[in-house]
């Protein structure tokens, strides 16, 4: 039993979704233990050395600092957001025009969240389009293209699940349409409608479970898999680096030859 269990353990120890994961691992020599260590993100923090032409904006175009920006803000207006909002059927409407019409520059506030999450979005699929056509998804980065690949869904969730906090008609609606949508799945299609709204229609139990989502859950998760996907960029020494390129530039002009100092 124990030599079935070491042998499976050792294939799924070379197998290529494991060597993407965890570069070093550990072993009987003092370099592969530190490897281990450094390439944990609960044991070592520091960052590797990055091209400087890595950073460039035609690299790069700063999408993912501006998908992150964008996060930031959705935080913050979020957090002052929920200072005025109240997840239940009668209220919710009312806080939203309280938002819009008595609370001080309360539509602004609002409307900066509901575009940060439209930006973040477009800013999202822009940077995954710009990695998979730099060929930044090909090893040894694919578990990190996994990673932005899962931060895309969530973004998804966070935008649907957010779609639906201010109770008005053209919300109610279109989570009705949407979860239509998710019930026709095959076999599974109604009980992932049920689990989403918490019943057979779009009601107070829908309402309360996309709040808790769309203001807990999903968040935290976010951050989360951020917290992973920027590790995993300072471990692999910068995220847009060509596969094409040479690592050290070979030059065919030879070395220019000193000229000798003159003895006294």
């Amino acid at each position: 039993m124990n030599q079935t269990l070491n042998k499976y353990l050792d294939e799924l120890q070379k197998s290529r979704v494991w060597r993407s994961v965890f570069r070093g691992g550990t072993g009987q020599s003092a370099l592969r233990n530190s490897m281990a260590i450094q390439q944990n993100v609960f044991l070592h923090l520091f960052s590797t050395k990055v091209r400087r032409r890595m950073l460039d904006f035609n690299t790069t175009w700063y999408l993912g600092t501006l998908t992150l920006g964008t996060f930031g803000i959705l935080v913050l207006t979020g957090i002052l957001l929920m200072l005025y909002y109240h997840p239940s059927v009668p209220q919710a409407y009312a806080d939203t025009k309280d938002l819009q019409f008595v609370v001080s520059s309360g539509q602004f506030l609002r409307n900066l969240h509901r575009w940060s999450a439209h930006a973040m979005v477009f800013l999202v699929f822009a940077h995954m389009f710009r990695v998979f056509y730099r060929g930044a998804y090909r090893p040894p980065r694919e578990f990190n293209w996994v990673i932005g690949v899962v931060l895309l869904l969530l973004t998804l969730l966070l935008s649907y699940t957010g779609y639906l906090l201010p109770w008005d008609q053209l919300a109610y609606w279109a989570i009705t349409v949407g979860s239509n949508i998710a019930s026709a799945v095959p076999l599974m299609g109604d009980k992932v409608r049920f689990l989403m709204l918490g019943g057979h229609f779009v009601n107070a139990n829908a309402l309360l479970r996309f709040y808790v989502l769309h203001c807990m859950i999903l968040p935290l998760t976010a951050l989360l898999f951020v917290a992973i996907h920027f590790w995993r960029i300072r471990k692999d020494g910068g995220l847009y680096a060509r596969h094409s390129e040479p690592d050290v530039v070979m030059t065919t002009t030879a070395p220019a030859v000193p000229t000798p100092r003159p003895t006294l």
